[in-house]
């Protein structure tokens, strides 16, 4: 038998400076983001309280999801239909790589977030 590593290559790496933290402190787990969004990693999500769907939080919304709750871990379009995708429970993330809902702001979902254990690091321009 040969039992030699075998290397390949997917993709390109494209870093994004979201995780501002110790990566082994991440927890992420499986989402349904709803249908009718097209949303980027790192975007902030809210929670749907009827359904137990996501999708981007914003202040004006009046169905739970104006309440910030997880961070998306991978781009998800979800445009024709639900889609099933991972997002961040836990962890340090940089303020200037999140995608933020209308009228949030980082000062608006900081606290409300590291409650549930998300942690915004502020990231200094260079």
């Amino acid at each position: 038998m040969d039992y030699k590593a075998k290397f390949a290559t997917e993709g390109t790496l494209s870093p994004d400076n979201l995780i501002a933290g110790n990566a082994h402190l991440l927890v992420a787990r499986k989402v349904t983001i709803i249908t009718g969004q097209n949303l980027v990693r790192g975007t902030v999500l809210g929670k749907i309280t009827a359904s137990g769907k996501y999708n981007k939080s914003l202040t004006a919304a009046a169905d739970g999801s104006q309440t910030p709750d997880l961070i998306l871990a991978e781009d998800c379009d979800a445009t024709s239909a639900d889609k099933t995708a991972l997002a961040y429970a836990r962890g340090d993330f940089a303020d200037i790589a999140l995608t933020l809902g209308t009228a949030h702001t980082v000062a608006s979902i900081t606290e409300g977030l590291r409650a549930k254990g998300i942690t915004i690091i502020p990231v200094m321009a260079g």
